[in-house]
């Protein structure tokens, strides 16, 4: 438990005893009510305390007085021996105001030091957990929109990693249905073109990408006309399967340039050959969820809560999407998930309520499946779209954007603002080595905090043979023992900032929202430079203070790390 945790725990126990003294006392009397959970926050302005808890209010009803009456009651009977608590305030209608000793500032300090790669990592609990993100059709190349869904899948993997979860990152391959059939017809018009064939057009629904057009002119080169001597089943189940193969080989470089490494990439084919498709409709009609109308089986989703019923297997035989996602997910359960995350198109918002409607019929909890819908990408070039990439006819690629602007920048600026809202983001600013570009300002803010360092070492401030990849505090811990506490607004906004690493974590994967790191790390960037500006760190005139000031800007240099290793983004020394 961290020193914040920990903290803010004894003050929930001590107003937990103080309600029981009162009562014991004859102060207050609930009645027999049950007592409330009581919360602490921290306050907007700096003068109501550092904590604040509105326990009193929540109390007031039960105890038949006035909010303010039974705070005051609350702060009579609080103990604050052996807390960080230095005084408790009534406030306003009835609010508890808690005013922290300065000592609990340094106190962090010194645990971020001492935690170093794992400030802010919590223990694993043993539950499991699929990410499920670029789940994208291997019918083409990734695309600006696939850059979006895959950083936000990552970091949603990371913060649920970080906050003790066990996860499974998977991409699941849609390598069957119509796309697929439409595929093969593409592959096998344009293997025909590269021959020399004239007067061939790609199918209607086919795949006009010029990648497919490459693809295939390299085939032709190596085989010749050789496959033309095949019947046109086997021929175009040849092309079709080498076309899958080499797009997702593919998909699986760009993602791993992208720093985007999944542990499993399932195919939907292999459920579709083990017949799990139709086992798990057997199953649903068993359960008495299946009915026959029209010639089709329908599943019964609206005794789940969708708004109408859903056609499993068609008049012609086949299945649908609905019936293959619900055995794909049938799958994730079986394999012993205990939740399941997927990253969506913001345009599948319809589909979320039959997915829930059918995980629920096949016999599982419902709230255990979750879907992240993420908005579009605008892709802007000093603030003007860019709607085409340099080879005409298409989308940007994800690839393009990655060598435009780097990994790092790419990363940051995919994640950087809430899935549910769109993206504007200009590749110019995005190359921008200024405080206008988000990734450059906090990256700078790492490279600052390793060259103060560096600095002090030079100046004989730090032992022989420390290293950046290890915290000052380990290094000397007598500055534990020595340490003041901190007296400057700046240091204290700071410290406090970095206090709240570790519930950032826990909030951005209870809420399965990444850009809070992407924020968080931004907010300690612009502490840290206006804490810079406002204090000397290196002063030899004031041992004390450097040492002090030092083991601060460490414990910035962990954090800032630690937020940017979530996001996936490299913490320069040096820029």
């Amino acid at each position: 438990m961290t020193v914040v945790a920990e903290l803010k725990q004894a003050i929930v126990d001590r107003l937990y005893a103080a309600l029981c003294a009162a009562e014991q006392a004859g102060e207050l009397d609930l009645g027999g009510a049950e007592w409330p959970t009581i919360a602490l926050e921290v306050p907007r302005e700096k003068a109501h305390g550092d904590y604040a808890t509105n326990a009193a209010l929540l109390l007031a009803r039960s105890a038949r007085k006035a909010p303010r009456q039974v705070a005051e009651t609350l702060v009579r009977h609080f103990d604050r021996q052996g807390t960080f608590v230095e005084r408790v305030e009534v406030a306003g209608p009835g609010f508890i105001n808690f005013y922290l000793d300065p000592a609990w500032l340094t106190a962090v300090v010194r645990e971020i030091g001492r935690l170093g790669t794992g400030y802010g990592r919590m223990a694993p609990h043993g539950k499991r957990v699929n990410v499920e993100y670029v789940s994208a059709n291997p019918t083409g190349p990734l695309h600006v929109g696939h850059g979006r869904n895959a950083v936000v899948g990552d970091v949603i993997a990371n913060c649920l990693e970080w906050t003790g979860w066990e996860v499974t990152r998977e991409h699941y391959t849609n390598d069957a249905g119509n796309q697929v059939l439409n595929f093969g017809a593409s592959l096998e018009v344009r293997y025909r073109q590269a021959l020399g064939e004239e007067g061939l057009s790609i199918p209607e629904n086919g795949y006009h990408g010029e990648d497919l057009v490459e693809l295939m002119r390299e085939l032709a080169e190596r085989e010749g006309d050789r496959l033309l001597e095949l019947p046109a089943e086997e021929r175009r189940a040849y092309l079709t399967s080498y076309g899958l193969k080499r797009k997702l080989e593919e998909i699986q470089r760009v993602l791993d340039k992208f720093g985007v490494h999944l542990d499993v990439y399932f195919s939907e084919q292999a459920l579709h050959d083990a017949d799990a498709l139709m086992a798990n409709v057997r199953d649903l009609k068993a359960r008495g969820h299946v009915y026959e109308a029209e010639g089709a089986l329908w599943l019964r989703s609206t005794a789940f809560g969708d708004d109408k019923d859903r056609v499993l297997v068609r008049q012609n035989g086949l299945p649908t999407y609905v019936a293959a996602d619900l055995a794909y997910h049938r799958n994730k359960y079986e394999r012993g998930f205990d939740r399941l995350i997927d990253v969506w198109g913001a345009d599948h918002h319809g589909y979320v309520p039959r997915m829930k409607a059918g995980i629920a019929a096949m016999g599982w909890d419902p709230d255990t499946f979750q879907v992240v819908l993420y908005q579009l990408v605008n892709l802007l070039a000093n603030g003007v779209p860019v709607q085409m990439s340099k080879r005409a006819g298409r989308l940007v690629t994800l690839e393009e954007v990655i060598d435009e602007v780097g990994r790092d920048a790419a990363r940051f600026w995919y994640v950087m603002r809430s899935a549910d809202t769109t993206l504007d983001f200009d590749l110019e600013l995005a190359k921008k080595q200024s405080e206008e570009n988000p990734v450059y300002y906090v990256q700078y803010a790492h490279a600052r905090v390793a060259s103060i360092l560096r600095q002090a070492q030079e100046a004989g401030l730090l032992p022989a043979g420390f290293a950046l990849d290890k915290t000052v505090v380990q290094q000397l811990p007598a500055w534990a023992e020595e340490a003041g506490v901190f007296s400057e607004e700046s240091e204290s906004d700071l410290v406090k900032l970095l206090a709240a690493f570790p519930g950032e974590v826990q909030l951005a994967a209870d809420r399965l929202e990444p850009h809070r790191i992407a924020r968080y790390a931004q907010n300690v960037a612009g502490a840290f430079h206006s804490f810079y500006n406002a204090c000397r760190v290196i002063d030899r005139a004031e041992p004390e203070r450097t040492r002090l000031r030092l083991m601060l800007v460490d414990a910035v240099r962990v954090t800032v790390r630690n937020a940017l290793n979530i996001l996936g983004v490299s913490a320069p020394e040096r820029m």
